[in-house]
């Protein structure tokens, strides 16, 4: 039995590289699903623990090597994940603040509602030690401001309200926390005031003049190109989406075009190919470079050049640091005379990815990146081996324009879907009409407008490009407004989305007929998807705010007020709706301020405000209170005050047997150092 397995592993050889980067994540999961923080002594025991095993493999017979080396690679990633973390630390707010703030701006953008936010470093709060105060801090701009543009690096001074980052809406739902920790984000908030400008600061910081040049560069091309395919290309060509209006966004979205906004593979990808392709068959036209120079190599150096360039003038966000290791890798085999293209450069580029940003791996954008170029590399790969019929060049090229489309479509659906709580329907269509365009008009036009740009002559660029990016908005917002463009997924547990990944892995990865064995965890993955049961109640960690699963879908106890967490509900059920429609709903019953509802056997009651708390006696028949104010315990009914809320997180209600079972924020995520003041507090104190 074991010799077989051995046969099996042994078969494998040169492909087994390709399940690095899948040991060294399951070690980083490890980590990041460890129910208490890991001492830095545990991280660092973890590393050196990999160190001497990876040095043990040079003396270790094969098959115990490839053992030696799993477990190495999965004290790895779980080292560097600690490390990670223990690195990007930063002061978190540990209260709700009200009074002054200063601070210099390093990032301007907008929210989802289409407020203007200033990222601020260099912060100042009233009656704060600065050791305590955080070192980064997020103020979304309300009401009327009356003052010029905001610039980076200017010092602004205003009065608002900061907040340390929330933690996830419900149970096993998107940990705000945890990505603010990474981020050096270590308060958000708002103001109704009028933002006051203190003049510039010195420079400081590393970046703050690229950004700079980074927001003028996005103004210039604004200014030149009006309306919305001006602010589309400023995004594609700087990062910067402050521009796109709410509408546009939201027909990228549904149209399964919003790749085409960010700065990713595809972009840096376009970017690189186009300045290689110049380089190479410009230099070629030239006898004497084509005869005496190694021009796919020096074309090579040129295209990395400029997808470093691109980099720096974009912003270096995560997702375009993946896509420029990804197009770096690729560049580099070249250099080494190696195929460009493969599974073990896809390999290297992940591996390169999570050893600087372990925590990108949760993210959609790592997980979506990596599964379309690992699809695409492995279907390309089996085609080159298939005899398909001699065709024309150019129904070649509308070919794998095609199947591009279609792999990509099909490998990164799941995890859209997962993330987003949507299928774009019609989304091969809207592609198939948008990416061919994108690659042989709009980028290569971006790159004829930059490189005129010093003699005043980006307008032949920005011409071509305001055609195509018009042609693009207008295929999105078409497939937008179809009745069917968008289905509405619930939210699954995370073992879904890990069968797919790694089932779909196994098939990719592995050689040989047994590679279809694959095939059986992702069928049994949607099988659970297909089951997912949502909570039959939902509680708010501000205790002011429940939902109730019915019927007719979830029914919440408020009209307005706390939209963020409703949507949230509402689009992981699957059945997004206005708030105003889901208060609406039969389910609950309202008296002034407080709110009760049967689930199952059991009685809930919600109170908000003191008065309600006031005129409770005793349990009020109820099993489960709630309430927004403090509270004492009280002798046969359960009580989640304010205070109890604030170390549980919010609470989803599932229905066993009649009973309700409520489980917790913390449950899931553990006592983490994003999520605990206290381990925040002796860290900061050694």
């Amino acid at each position: 039995m074991l010799n077989d397995a051995w046969a099996q592993i042994a078969a494998q050889r040169g492909g087994l590289f390709g399940w690095v980067p899948v040991i060294f994540a399951i070690g980083i999961t490890a980590y990041f699903a460890a129910p208490e923080e890991p001492a830095v002594l545990t991280v660092l025991s973890a590393l050196g623990v990999s160190g001497v095993l990876f040095a043990a493999l040079m003396v270790l017979s094969e098959r115990v090597s490839i053992l030696i080396t799993v477990l190495a690679l999965l004290a790895a990633g779980f080292g560097i994940a600690g490390l990670r973390t223990n690195m990007v630390a930063e002061p978190v707010l540990e209260f709700r603040y009200y009074g002054p703030i200063q601070g210099r701006i390093i990032e301007i953008d907008r929210s989802s509602s289409d407020a203007v936010r200033l990222t601020l470093d260099r912060v100042v709060l009233a009656r704060m030690d600065l050791r305590r105060t955080p070192a980064t801090v997020r103020v979304s701009l309300h009401g009327e401001q009356g003052f010029i543009t905001p610039e980076p690096g200017q010092v602004v001074l205003m009065t608002g309200h900061l907040s340390p980052p929330s933690g996830p809406v419900e149970p096993g739902g998107f940990d705000f926390q945890r990505m603010a920790w990474f981020e050096g984000l270590g308060a958000v908030g708002y103001t109704r005031t009028p933002v006051l400008l203190g003049g510039k600061a010195a420079e400081g910081r590393a970046g703050l003049w690229i950004y700079r040049q980074r927001v003028a560069i996005s103004h210039a091309v604004q200014d030149r190109l009006d309306g919305e395919s001006g602010a589309f290309a400023a995004a594609i060509m700087t990062g910067d989406r402050s521009g796109m209006g709410q509408d546009s966004l939201n027909a990228l979205r549904a149209s399964n075009l919003a790749h085409l906004l960010a700065i990713s593979g595809m972009h840096m990808g376009i970017l690189a190919a186009f300045i290689f392709a110049a380089l190479r068959y410009g230099m070629a036209l030239w006898p004497h470079a084509a005869l005496h120079w190694p021009v796919k190599k020096i074309a090579a150096v040129g295209a990395l050049l400029a997808a470093a360039g691109y980099l720096a003038l974009s912003g270096g966000n995560v997702s375009t640091e993946r896509a420029f290791v990804m197009v770096a890798v690729m560049l580099v085999a070249v250099l080494f005379d190696r195929r460009a293209l493969t599974l073990r450069a896809v390999a290297i580029a992940a591996m390169i990815v999570l050893t600087l940003r372990p925590e990108a791996l949760f993210g959609p954008g790592f997980q979506m990146s990596f599964a379309a170029t690992t699809a695409l590399v492995a279907v390309f790969a089996l085609m080159r081996q298939l005899e398909l019929p001699d065709v024309p060049r150019w129904l070649k090229s509308i070919g794998a324009v095609f199947v591009s489309s279609l792999v990509a479509g099909l490998a990164t659906a799941p995890f859209a879907a997962f993330h987003f709580n949507q299928i774009a329907q019609f989304g091969l269509i809207a592609n198939l009409l948008s990416v061919p365009l994108m690659g042989t008009l709009v980028m290569p036009a971006a790159v004829v407008a930059t490189v005129l740009a010093p003699f005043g002559l980006e307008m032949v660029g920005l011409w071509v490009m305001d055609l195509g990016l018009r042609w693009i908005l207008g295929v999105a917002h078409f497939v937008a407004d179809q009745d069917a463009a968008l289905r509405h997924v619930a939210t699954p547990g995370p073992e879904v989305l890990a069968l797919i990944s790694l089932g779909g892995l196994f098939a990719v990865l592995w050689s040989g007929r047994i590679r279809w064995i694959g095939l059986a965890p992702i069928v049994v993955a949607f099988s659970m998807w297909q089951a997912v049961e949502r909570p039959a109640l939902l509680i708010a960690d501000s205790g002011s705010l429940i939902g109730v699963m019915t019927q007719t879908g979830r029914v919440v106890s408020k009209e307005r007020g706390e939209s963020f967490a409703v949507g949230n509900w509402l689009e992981n059920d699957g059945a997004p709706v206005e708030q105003q429609v889901a208060f609406g709903r039969d389910g609950l019953v309202e008296e002034g301020r407080t709110v009760s509802a049967i689930i199952g056997d059991t009685h809930v009651l919600n109170l908000r405000g003191s008065t309600a708390v006031a005129a409770l006696d005793g349990c009020g028949g109820a099993d489960i209170v709630i309430t927004n104010q403090e509270m004492d315990s009280i002798e046969g009914c359960e009580v989640f005050d304010i205070r109890r809320l604030r170390q549980t997180g919010a609470l989803a209600g599932y229905v066993e047997d009649g009973t309700l079972h409520l489980i917790s924020v913390r449950d899931r995520t553990g006592e983490r150092i994003w999520n605990t003041a206290s381990l925040r507090r002796r860290m900061f104190d050694q």
